[in-house]
């Protein structure tokens, strides 16, 4: 079949070499122009293990593993440890792997088919089903026609949105926005690697270090605020208003930092809650489809998973492609489900609201 792949994060990239090694025509449209590889390392745990050695990409993985979180302080005003977070809080196993976003993204564009037609600063506009195709019209004006889309592009997915509805009709926000960005100064290989996060009530501000990075990371909580998830310089502005006037510990230094960075993650923890993930010929995977938060800690690990199988069901079911969606989505969903329920007691982890709340998360870990 030929296939469209709408976005190349994680689930697109993975769907891209699983769906040509299975013998598809694949493309991949990319609305930026780079590969996005900023934001805090990631976590592939579980099944999600086994997928990536049956995609022969499990040797690359264990070779950049890293232990940022596992070495994760929470430090008072002053930035004295008052507790240590215990892994078994976040962890599914020992066998759990943590590697910077950078280098999965790495990995997966070298293991990428080279048939696979991966195009930047492309984007889709329409989409219409004529039969058994489906006619696509793009951002650039060109226009095209596939047997399949494949919706991969994020918790803010286009695809979702033209085939599905507006994307408030599916979102649940959990309360919290996040903000990574770069660290001042720079890590030399003398130092601890020792990630430090203080929490004020309904506040985060950390550094997150690992190798020879360090990243700013915020959190706050807020009900909704109405901004455009395009718009950087309104997402600073919001993020330096949530933190103004607070001078404890490292805060304004992370935060002056965090505003010249050009690449700044933005974005309010929202998980996506839809009934079907498949309608016609257009299928979601990833985020897209069930996006849980990285209070999961599991969003690639669903990404791998949930493009496997439906690389999986699509081989299976043939040219009944409503056969194979229905079959990939019962399998995938109490992944997802599991993912999403994890994700809901994260908030109190890792950002409580009270001062009472926070000493008494301290004292939990302190036990543990």
């Amino acid at each position: 079949m030929k296939i469209l792949v709408s976005g190349a994060g994680a689930a697109g990239l993975c769907a891209g070499i699983d769906l040509a090694r299975a013998g598809h025509v694949v493309e991949i449209v990319e609305r930026a122009n780079h590969l996005r590889v900023n934001g805090s390392p990631i976590d592939v745990r579980g099944d999600a293990l086994e997928t990536a050695e049956r995609m022969g990409i499990l040797d690359a993985v264990l070779e950049r593993r890293i232990t940022m979180t596992e070495r994760t302080t929470f430090v008072d005003r002053f930035g004295a440890p008052v507790a240590s977070l215990a892994m078994e809080e976040i962890n599914e196993s020992s066998d759990d792997v943590e590697l910077p976003r950078e280098d999965l993204m790495l990995i997966l564009r070298q293991a990428l088919p080279e048939q696979v037609d991966l195009r930047f600063e492309e984007s889709i506009a329409a989409l219409a089903e004529d039969g058994d195709r489906v006619a696509v019209t793009f951002a650039s004006g060109r226009a095209a026609a596939y047997d399949i889309v494949v919706g991969a592009d994020g918790v803010h997915s286009a695809v979702r949105r033209l085939v599905f509805g507006p994307e408030k009709e599916f979102t649940e926000p959990l309360g919290v926005y996040v903000a990574i960005g770069d660290a001042p100064g720079e890590v030399t290989p003398g130092d601890t690697r020792v990630t430090e996060i203080l929490n004020l009530p309904g506040l985060l501000a950390g550094v997150a270090r690992y190798r020879d990075k360090a990243l700013a990371i915020f959190e706050f909580r807020s009900g909704p605020i109405d901004y455009d998830h395009h718009d950087q310089a309104a997402q600073k502005r919001i993020l330096a208003g949530a933190f103004a006037g607070i001078e404890d510990w490292k805060v304004p230094e992370l935060l002056e930092t965090a505003q010249h960075d050009p690449e700044l993650y933005f974005d309010v923890l929202t998980q996506i809650h839809l009934p079907s993930w498949h309608r016609g010929r257009v299928v979601l995977i990833g985020d897209a489809a069930h996006c849980a938060t990285p209070m999961a800690g599991r969003g690639t690990s669903l990404a791998l998973l949930g493009a496997w199988t439906l690389t999986e069901e699509l081989g299976r079911h043939g040219d009944d492609v409503e056969a194979a969606f229905s079959a990939y989505e019962q399998r995938q969903r109490p992944h997802a489900a599991a993912a999403q329920e994890f994700a809901r007691g994260g908030a109190d982890l890792v950002v409580p609201a009270t001062w009472e709340a926070i000493e008494a998360r301290n004292a939990r870990l302190r036990a543990l």
